[in-house]
């Protein structure tokens, strides 16, 4: 029997892009902080000058799928990051956004074939999405070994 696991070491060759969102910058930068760090401590180069990391902003979460499409299309990036916060508000437009940021996130990992991480924080209360963004843990972490994990698994597949 084979077994296919991801692993989190030899990420020389991991070329990753990050799509992070502007709105609710607040919860978005303390992710992405974390997400860095996570992808710094297991090998990533995370430098200004990296060949292996992309940053790219959009205004807000509705948009990320967009820019995640065109990013993995390239072929240049094995992994696509998305960091994002969609906090509920008191008009519909939280549903709107959450379905569409994450179907379309969904979507494009399918039609490129590149594991595109879903980092959008989906809560009801800004004190929900700071918690989630460090006061109590922060998921950016998390989502940087996903990516590693995710990387390389695809790597080792046939």
């Amino acid at each position: 029997m084979t077994v296919f696991e991801g692993r989190f070491t030899n990420v020389s060759g991991l070329s990753i892009a990050i799509v992070v969102a502007r709105f609710n910058d607040l919860v978005t930068g303390k992710l992405l902080a974390a997400c860095l760090d996570g992808l710094a401590r297991h090998g990533i180069d995370t430098s200004e000058s990296s060949q292996q990391l992309d940053l790219a902003w959009v205004p807000g979460s509705f948009e990320i799928p967009l820019v995640a499409q065109r990013l993995a299309a390239s072929g240049r990036y094995q992994v696509v990051i998305t960091l994002g916060a969609v906090i509920r508000g008191d008009t519909p437009h939280f549903d709107v956004v959450v379905s569409e940021v994450s179907k379309g996130v969904a979507a494009v990992s399918r039609q490129t074939g590149v594991p595109v991480i879903f980092g959008v924080l989906t809560t009801d209360t800004l004190q929900q999405a700071l918690e989630r963004a460090g006061i109590k843990s922060n998921l950016g972490w998390s989502y940087a070994l996903e990516a590693l994990e995710m990387g390389s698994l695809m790597a080792a597949l046939p």
